[in-house]
């Protein structure tokens, strides 16, 4: 690629992302004649991919390894060949920036990933169901994990007409969230859209949430189109039909680009253990001032944690919501690590022990 279409390409693809460090890592495949583009869309073995030239179709074969995190997903950047038939071939992915992962529901724990190369991950909570924390909590973990900056979007706020009960429904929230704003919106009466425009303008952005959601309806609100379907939610259950099927790339009138997905029904971790710390952030911080450093803060003494417990400074819920996620983050990786299901099995041993220890203390004590 010649420099006059290298700025060419970097002028129209601007607007999809494409910046100074991407045309950095690229330089070797413009060498080649390669065209850089980012992938909007894949489905059956192919993809969309927005070029310099245009949208183009291409065939997935030589960026689909057997490594299923490795695998071209939407929001990758990829060298395409610069002419030919229809579909051309994506040649190779530029290596990612961030990406959204979580474990499929398969026995064999295979890893799957969401989208790439995003910025913001916005969680749809809908109001018109009872907050479920602990799922907004799961989410959140995924995605401070994969190098993204959280935001979480309560939808439909106009299902809320009280401000007071709202106020109290977005600090339950924050609570459960904490270091990540909160907006309360209703893409409906076009309240809030431009505070979340505004934040996600500067970069790439991925919508996850539920089927019901009102991730199309707030995809819809930010595009100033209606470009997703939209379906109304089941009254004897508040849940919505999957209304996207794919995850499409869409660009926003005032800047940026939003990764519309599937409803999600299960949002199992993969290796988020450092989510999960940021995600409980004051659990890790309370966790510095306990006695022992590797305090499981279940029964030891001088246990910070338990102690914040007590006095109503920590609420128990986010103590067993932690300890949930942990347990099945450690469950995750050890099925793909063999060192850490050592470490695991290991800990287990000592806390049987510790156990077995206290139980003889307190026979000891009766007698």
């Amino acid at each position: 690629m010649t420099s006059t279409s290298s700025t060419s390409a970097h002028s129209a693809l601007t607007s999809y992302g494409w910046d100074d460090d991407w045309a950095d890592a690229f330089a070797p495949y413009a060498a080649e004649g390669l065209l850089p583009g980012r992938v909007v869309r894949v489905d059956r073995g192919q993809c969309d991919v927005v070029t310099a030239d245009g949208l183009v179709r291409a065939d997935t074969a030589f960026v689909t390894p057997n490594d299923p995190l490795r695998v071209v997903c939407t929001g990758d950047w990829v060298a395409v060949d610069p002419e030919g038939g229809t579909p051309r071939y994506a040649r190779t992915c530029l290596p990612r920036r961030t990406a959204f992962v979580r474990s499929t529901s398969s026995k064999r724990s295979e890893g799957q990933i969401l989208a790439a190369n995003v910025d913001h991950a916005i969680v749809a909570v809908s109001l018109a169901a009872e907050l479920d924390l602990a799922r907004i909590e799961r989410f959140l973990a995924l995605a401070w994990e994969s190098g993204a900056q959280p935001l979480v979007v309560l939808t439909k706020a106009d299902l809320v007409p009280d401000p007071v009960t709202l106020a109290y429904l977005v600090q339950d929230v924050e609570t459960a969230a904490p270091g990540v704003p909160v907006l309360s919106v209703s893409a409906e009466q076009g309240e809030g859209l431009d505070v979340l425009a505004a934040v996600v303008s500067g970069g790439t952005a991925v919508l996850l949430g539920q089927s019901g959601a009102g991730k199309s309806t707030l995809a819809n609100g930010l595009l100033g189109e209606d470009v997703m379907g939209v379906q109304a939610i089941r009254d004897v259950d508040g849940k919505g039909r999957h209304t996207t099927t794919t995850r499409n790339l869409l660009a926003l009138p005032g800047g940026g680009v939003l990764i519309d997905t599937p409803g999600l029904r299960g949002v199992g971790l993969w290796d988020a253990g450092t989510g999960v710390d940021q995600v409980f952030a004051e659990i890790a911080e309370l966790a510095e001032e306990c006695r022992f450093h590797d305090c499981a803060h279940e029964s030891e003494p001088g246990c910070a944690v338990l102690a914040a417990i007590d006095s109503g400074a920590l609420p128990e819920r986010r103590l067993e919501s932690y300890r949930k996620l942990m347990r099945e983050n450690q469950r995750i990786v050890a099925k793909t690590d063999a060192r850490m299901r050592a470490e695991i099995r290991k800990e287990w041993k000592r806390r049987g022990a510790i156990g077995k220890a206290a139980m003889e203390a307190k026979r000891g004590g009766l007698r």
